[in-house]
């Protein structure tokens, strides 16, 4: 197939072919992880962010292509998850404002969207590292514009701009010394080279035959009404969940201008008294979400900003009865507060001792398994808080926590840059609010995190060579602060050896060791024993974890 334009139809079919390809091939980039630790997650997060743009856009019938990318963006955005995943989101996001307002484009004009894509992508991350996806996507946009021509096919576009990705892609290795090492390309830059490989086969006949990840569950609209749940006698408590999608008329507002922080003010107003509001603005429509009494007075202001595309409104004592936990039950009633904490864990014995230091909501997540923009957002409404104070406690989760606090509207939301379980283990025994002084509370968590030594061991699952540690498949590795500093196949006393590896460990006082799922009580005994026979002087505290991937996670202090 030859096109000398691309439609919203057509592109639909692309991105649908590059996310089946990279859903074919993740697991190879998941295995390109520089720690040779079975968490690799980089192919996974990238393949649910852009399934999230394709499940939001495969059952449109729409042909401008401007259209099809506002609703590819939003749903990549929202499913970001990870950095590569992340990042993903913006380079999509950037292309499709590209396209806005266009009913198709030939290659100079798609080859512009996708500069566009570049500054958006390269302006969402802080310190922007090259030898990343974000070096593949640039380099193979700006050979692929310089070549291309008023005359050039939107194929010939794709076909430059592979070439010079694949080119790109195998000189990462140049470019970070850390994958030079380790022997391995960047996984984020692969992942994205699998999209546009689907890109080309598409535009070469093939179509790729995979089965993309399902939508996220969401309640079935039409489902019965139990008409139990609020009877004749009962009393509004809980309001009604009102949802609407408002159109902004040029009529009413300066659409350019206008600050979607006005209807925040207007829903918080006494005679609505919203809460749980979340209201994006994505150019002239506007997606709000808002618990309140007072649906009608809501519906009747709105009116001054523009037109409703969609409405719903729900009384919810049915969402209090119907497809709901206890757990989601208890949620839901959460009482307000000036300060609530959101933290990101895995296993059972985790998610306990979060909640009883006083974590108000735990996001479902570890290495393997990120959540995305949406389910911290997800978490947030949850949540009836002035100040939410976000701990990703990973590295690859913080854009996305990140990305979720500049979505959400509905409280003020920081996020603490803590990297590891163990850091907001440390840090949430320092949890108070009787300052009630945001910056004396986020300054008190962080002067915590700077003191923790974190520490992490699993089992390799290759032999290589990293940051100066030769490792073999199947010894245990230790990781002290993001930095790997041992392998060893001696798993009794893999703890001690570790720790032996912390500069003036003779100066630390306290040892907290979180065990993970399937240690033995043999093993930890025989790691405790070790422990104390060369450190008498720490006093050591031990919680069962109940973690995947990592046999230990320590917090030395």
């Amino acid at each position: 197939m030859i096109l000398k334009k691309l439609n919203g139809e057509q592109f639909i079919a692309l991105i649908t072919n590059g996310a089946k390809n990279l859903r074919a091939n993740y697991e190879e980039v998941d295995n390109l992880n520089v720690f040779p630790v079975p968490d690799g997650d980089t192919g996974t997060n990238m393949s649910r962010t852009i399934e999230g743009g394709v499940h939001a856009v495969e059952n449109m019938n729409e042909k401008s292509i401007g259209v099809v990318g506002k609703e590819l963006s939003k749903g990549t955005l929202m499913s970001a998850r990870g950095n590569s995943g992340v990042i993903l989101s913006q380079i999509f996001r950037g292309i499709c404002k590209g396209l806005s307002g266009k009913d198709e484009v030939n290659a100079k004009e798609l080859g512009e969207a996708y500069k566009m894509g570049v500054k958006q992508a390269y302006g969402a991350v802080v310190t922007p590292v090259e030898g990343t996806i974000l070096t593949v996507f640039r380099e193979a946009t700006e050979v692929a514009c310089k070549k291309i021509t008023n005359e050039s096919t939107i194929n010939e576009f794709y076909e430059i701009h592979l070439k010079q990705a694949l080119k790109t892609l195998k000189n990462t290795k140049e470019l970070l010394p850390v994958l030079k090492e380790a022997d391995v390309i960047d996984s984020g830059g692969c992942g994205y080279v699998y999209i546009v490989k689907g890109i080309v086969k598409y535009l070469d006949g093939e179509k790729i035959e995979a089965e993309l990840s399902k939508p996220e569950e969401t309640k079935e609209e039409g489902a019965p009404v139990d008409f139990d749940a609020f009877t004749s006698d009962d009393v509004l408590q809980f309001g009604y969940c009102t949802e609407f999608i408002l159109r902004l008329q040029k009529s009413k507002v300066d659409i350019d201008l206008f600050d979607v922080q006005e209807i925040i003010d207007v829903l918080n107003g006494d005679d609505i008294k919203g809460d749980s509001i979340v209201a994006l603005k994505d150019e002239d429509v506007i997606k709000v979400h808002v618990h309140t009494k007072e649906p009608g007075i809501v519906l009747h202001k709105m009116r001054k900003y523009g037109e409703f595309l969609t409405t719903k409104i729900e009384n919810m004592a049915l969402q209090h009865n119907e497809n709901m936990s206890e757990e989601e039950r208890e949620e839901q009633k959460m009482e307000h507060k000036k300060y609530a904490v959101v933290a990101v864990a895995q296993g059972k014995g985790i998610v306990e001792q979060f909640k009883a230091f006083g974590v108000d909501y735990v996001v479902s997540g570890n290495q393997t398994m990120n959540p995305s923009t949406e389910d911290f957002i997800k978490a947030f409404k949850k949540l009836d808080a002035d100040n939410i104070i976000v701990f990703p406690n990973n590295k690859n989760i913080i854009m996305a926590a990140e990305q979720a606090a500049k979505l959400y509207k509905g409280s003020n939301v920081v996020v603490v840059k803590c990297v590891s379980i163990p850091q907001c283990y440390s840090a949430l025994t320092m949890l108070d609010f009787s300052s009630d002084d945001l910056t004396i509370i986020m300054g008190n968590f962080n002067e915590a995190i700077r003191h923790v030594i974190s520490g992490e061991i699993t089992i390799a699952i290759r032999s290589t060579k990293v940051q100066g540690v030769s490792i073999r498949k199947g010894d245990h590795i230790g990781i002290l602060n993001g930095k790997m500093s041992l392998s060893t196949p001696f798993k009794n006393k893999v703890v001690a050896e570790l720790l032996k590896k912390i500069p003036d460990i003779d100066d630390k006082e306290v040892l907290t060791i979180i065990y993970g799922d399937g240690v033995s009580e043999e093993e930890k005994a025989k790691n405790l024993a070790a422990i104390q026979s060369k450190f008498p002087f720490l006093e050591i505290g031990a919680i069962d974890g109940g973690q995947a991937v990592y046999k230990y996670l320590i917090a030395v202090e």
